[in-house]
């Protein structure tokens, strides 16, 4: 019987650590660098038990908090098939894989050569489903975006639906986090996934009287909105998993000079914030919609 990977053995202790209550929703688990480190593994195995216990539902990211207990844990989802050098490659085996792989390591870890060696084949087999790198973004993209099921209809109301499909974009980034660096709106592509979105946005602004032209700078400005908060998300996680410091950490090794500026009289107003404010991504998200929507609202309602 062949022996377990390491990162499973990392996965299964987590696992056992949070079943026990050892471990209790919210609560920070060791990160990347400290797995590492405890297990005697490399940092790619080490973020690959990260990966598993995030795919798993066990563990979210939290910004601020590193990598928490999630509080509503899903039901683990089914081991994807083996495939092996007898069993063809189809298009989503293909996908799936390097979407595991960006989200474990991200999107530029991605490349040909290390696709074929995670399916067990020949290079040259995958070029019968994607031509290049450029064009398996895109799909990865396109695949992704076809987790998120729009209603047929949708809420009544354009602020209800708008509502909707950013919340759905949000969720989607937070899933996937290489996802926003892998989406153009200069040179948007061919892809139906995404395209519906896009087509579902702009039904959802029919019988307002607007112009095409506006319309489509709304679903474009919607979705930037979720990309722009996305790719602050990305860059914090990846942060806290390339270094093991937290936001907090990292705020604490700082906090001298902090507050040297604040305490000097200089940044009255700076000094006043709340703390968290900045790093609380999915308020901040919130906030930008919100307000986002009341302005739309304005143009909607003009004469």
């Amino acid at each position: 019987m062949p022996a377990e990977p390491p990162y499973r053995r990392i996965v299964e202790e987590i696992r056992g650590r949070i079943r026990t209550g050892e471990l209790r929703p919210g609560e920070r688990i060791p990160s990347v660098r400290q797995l590492a480190r405890s297990w005697g593994v490399a940092a790619a195995t080490a973020t690959k038990a990260m990966a598993a216990l995030r795919e798993d539902g066990l563990v979210e990211a939290k910004v601020g908090s590193g990598t928490v207990v999630s509080v509503q844990r899903k039901p683990p989802a089914a081991p994807p098939r083996a495939v092996g050098a007898k069993q063809p490659l189809s298009r989503k085996h293909v996908l799936r894989a390097a979407m595991a792989i960006a989200d474990v390591e991200g999107l530029d870890a991605v490349s040909m050569r290390r696709l074929a060696a995670e399916l067990g084949a020949a290079p040259m087999s995958l070029y019968r489903h994607v031509a290049n790198k450029d064009e398996l973004v895109t799909q990865m993209a396109d695949e992704a975006f076809g987790e998120a099921a729009l209603p047929a209809e949708g809420p009544d109301g354009w602020r209800a639906k708008l509502e909707l499909i950013a919340r759905r974009q949000w969720e989607l980034c937070r899933r996937h986090l290489w996802l926003p660096r892998a989406v153009s709106f200069t040179r948007p592509v061919l892809a139906p996934n995404m395209m519906a979105h896009t087509e579902w946005t702009l039904r959802a602004l029919d019988g307002l009287g607007l112009p095409m032209a506006v319309r489509t700078r709304e679903a474009l400005t919607l979705h930037g909105l979720v990309i722009t908060v996305a790719l602050a998300l990305a860059a914090e996680v990846e942060s806290e998993q390339e270094t093991g410091v937290t936001l907090d950490g990292w705020r604490l090794a700082q906090r001298q000079r902090t507050d040297q500026l604040l305490e000097s009289g200089r940044f009255p107003l700076l000094a006043a914030i709340p703390p968290d404010t900045a790093s609380d991504l999915n308020g901040l998200f919130e906030y930008g919609l919100a307000c986002h929507l009341d302005g739309f609202a304005a143009l909607v309602e003009r004469p």
